[in-house]
């Protein structure tokens, strides 16, 4: 019989016996014309694909104690080596030009396929399961079938699907062997073996008709589009040993296992850019310094923490594979990462013809809106028009003023609340250097001898100038000039003695400002931002009289707090269209022998390294408690330490991270870079989660 009457039974009998039925002697003499691939291969009808919606979810070990639920199990896998024993049918008709070498592998491929699906039947029946008796997809069909080449093949069915089974077949022969199914557990293992040699046999071919400037991941990445991805060529756990016997090189194995990518969903795209007060207040007239900038490479991956697996982060130089896989290997999921080329997106990425969800900067700016033009077009947040007149109408929001405004409506609302700040702490708005010396002189003549004088857009506790002496200095009198100049205003306040910062943390979405946390924050003297804290409980490990002032008599005083800030923060963010997060500085200060909250020191339109730690502590065991701290070149210093990369291995030894295991990989103790020290230039942010204050 000739290889292409014995594929055409293969692929088109309706028999489940002739589909599996031994091949004999096989000649391929004559391979005929290429043929053009049916809707679907012929089948029993029971067999049929299923026209309604088909959603199978591995069972977990517990649930595969019940015969029935390991049936349904095995009649999942028994259909994918039906499937792939008819592609590997289609790819004998329709490729009957490739070399008779290539073509004789397939067929051994396909043998084997025909015994995988053989021994699945066999043990279906053992466990009282009928072939059909459950609904069945195509998917593997309408994925492979339309391949183009050869090379289609090996890149689709043998790199992608068989080497996910590389996962799937180990993990359950496995699970198998846990709940002491021997005849499961041997099935599966000489699928897995017999899987290896498939992989290979893909493998050998691939680098054969590759671009060979290209390196196997290279060319591999390149050979696949959507819906066709990398993220399909891998399970859970991942299993570099198998790849290894298969023939796959470091280099791929690491890359894939670090992989993320939609496999379909339209990906929400996030960038860093923590200027945005900065660009806002003063439009092209500013431009981060050397400083700033170096920042912003050291910690651009950061919204890795804020997005979901599907989701893109853009970058200006991709993590490393090495820390991206420890990040992956504690449980953190990891996002696509697109490079941008000088801060702009490629005119050749793949994002410009892709369907994209939100756009999510760090903060909607004027940097951040040049940054996602070219993808506007392609994004599902149209509204508001994400454009010029957009950002001006938003330009408020990022005023120090604004904040005050709020704080100045909150105090009206809780007048008799002696536990909040007075009117006259609020911040008041000067527009030339005259009011501005009016204030100081009318708010030190409450008693106030320190003073601060703050920049509308300023960024984390910089951008101030403290006025500390008894009168303003000619200097500081220039910086007051020259600022309210830039901006048009300056924010004059009394300097409060505080005991503790915290933030509330808000997220706007579909029309609605919800409450997603609050954080305690570490600041030095100056105001200036160094870490953020996390507990389930805000007062935890606080002295009697803080608690007392934070919870109030009945407890629940911060919550009230929190919801009173959302009542009169969303009627302005949704009347000027804004979407996303929103973070509302907090502090409690004591004052003559009282505390007090000042419940807003400024509002934040934008993500926030407190929302930062609140997204971390999603990947932490419940009830544990987290810092996250921001290391800079002096603070390495004062540790005695003489690189980056050397506090983390001193970390590594002395806070190694302690996971929890199932359901899901958590971490319950220890310390994680969260950006890569081994190319941070000068700064580090560090996670450290424990069971007390860390």
């Amino acid at each position: 019989m000739e290889i292409r009457d014995f594929a055409e039974k293969v692929l088109f009998s309706h028999s489940l016996e002739e589909k599996l039925s031994p091949a004999g002697l096989l000649t391929d003499e004559s391979p005929g014309t290429a043929m053009v691939a049916p809707d679907q291969p012929g089948r029993p009808g029971a067999l049929a694909f299923s026209t309604g919606q088909f959603k199978f979810s591995f069972p977990s070990t517990v649930h595969l104690e019940s015969e029935g639920t390991r049936g349904h199990l095995l009649h999942f896998f028994a259909n994918h080596e039906l499937l792939a024993t008819e592609l590997m049918a289609l790819v004998l008709l329709k490729f009957p030009d490739a070399p008779k070498e290539f073509r004789a592998g397939v067929l051994r491929t396909l043998k084997e396929e025909q015994d995988h699906t053989r021994m699945y039947l066999g043990r279906l029946k053992q466990l009282g399961v009928g072939f059909g008796e459950h609904p069945v997809n195509g998917f593997f069909w309408r994925m492979i079938a339309d391949m183009a080449t050869p090379l289609d093949y090996v890149s689709r069915l043998s790199l992608t699907f068989e080497q996910a089974n590389l996962d799937y077949s180990r993990f359950f022969g496995s699970q198998f062997a846990i709940i002491g199914d021997e005849l499961s557990e041997k099935l599966m293992r000489r699928i897995y073996e017999d899987e290896i040699g498939h992989v290979g046999y893909g493998l050998e071919w691939f680098r054969k008709w590759k671009d060979p400037e290209q390196s196997d991941w290279e060319a591999y990445q390149a050979q696949l589009r959507l819906p066709h991805s990398p993220r399909r060529a891998k399970g859970a756990p991942f299993n570099r040993e198998g790849r290894r016997e298969a023939g796959l090189d470091e280099e791929f194995i690491d890359e894939l296992f670090v992989y993320s990518k939609s496999k379909g969903r339209a990906p929400d795209v996030y960038l860093f850019n923590p200027f945005a007060e900065s660009f806002m207040g003063r439009g092209s007239g500013f431009a981060p310094n050397k400083q700033q900038a170096a920042l912003v490479r050291d910690l651009e991956n950061l919204p890795q923490f804020l997005c979901r697996r599907d989701d893109v982060v853009l970058v200006n130089e991709r993590p490393n594979t090495g820390f991206l896989a420890g990040l992956q290997e504690l449980g953190f999921q990891l996002p696509q990462f697109e490079t941008l080329g000088d801060g702009r997106i490629s005119e050749d990425s793949e994002l410009l013809s892709r369907k994209l969800g939100s756009l999510q900067p760090w903060a909607w700016s004027s940097d951040s809106l040049n940054v996602f033009e070219p993808l506007l077009e392609r994004s599902a947040s149209a509204d508001p028009p994400l454009n010029d007149v957009w950002v001006d109408e938003i330009r408020p929001l990022y005023s120090k003023a604004w904040g005050a405004e709020v704080l100045t409506a909150l105090l009206d609302h809780h007048d008799h609340d002696d536990w909040l700040c007075p009117q006259h702490h609020v911040g008041r708005l000067a527009t030339d250097v005259d009011e501005a010396v009016a204030l100081v002189a009318e708010t030190r003549a409450t008693g106030h001898q320190p003073m601060v004088a703050k920049m509308l857009f300023g960024v984390a506790g910089a951008n101030m100038q403290r006025l500390w002496e008894p009168e303003l200095t000619a200097a500081q009198l220039k910086w007051l000039e020259r600022t309210i100049a830039a901006e048009g205003g300056i924010l004059i306040e009394p300097w409060l003695e505080r005991v503790l910062d915290f933030s509330f943390q808000f997220q706007l979405t579909d029309g609605k400002l919800r409450p997603v946390g609050m954080v305690r924050m570490i600041n030095d003297k100056r105001g200036q931002y160094q870490a953020s804290e996390y507990f389930p409980n805000l007062s935890t490990g606080l002295d009697e009289e803080l608690q007392i002032l934070l919870n109030g008599p009945q407890g629940g005083r911060l919550k009230h707090l929190q919801e009173s800030l959302r009542q009169l923060m969303e009627p302005r963010l949704l009347r000027v269209g804004f979407q996303g997060a929103i973070g509302v500085d907090a502090f409690a200060y004591r004052e003559n022998g009282h505390l007090r909250i000042k419940p807003i020191t400024e509002i934040n339109a934008r993500y926030t390294m407190g929302r930062l730690m609140l997204e971390l502590m999603r990947f932490a065991a419940n009830g544990r408690c987290g810092r996250m701290e921001l290391v800079s070149l002096p603070a390495l210093k004062r540790m005695a330490l003489a690189s980056f990369p050397e506090m983390a291995e001193k970390l590594a030894r002395e806070a190694p991270v302690e996971l929890s295991g199932h359901p899901k990989t958590r971490i319950q103790s220890g310390a994680v870079c969260i950006n890569d020290p081994t190319t941070a230039k000068g700064c580090v942010a560090v996670l450290h989660v424990g069971n007390s204050k860390v």
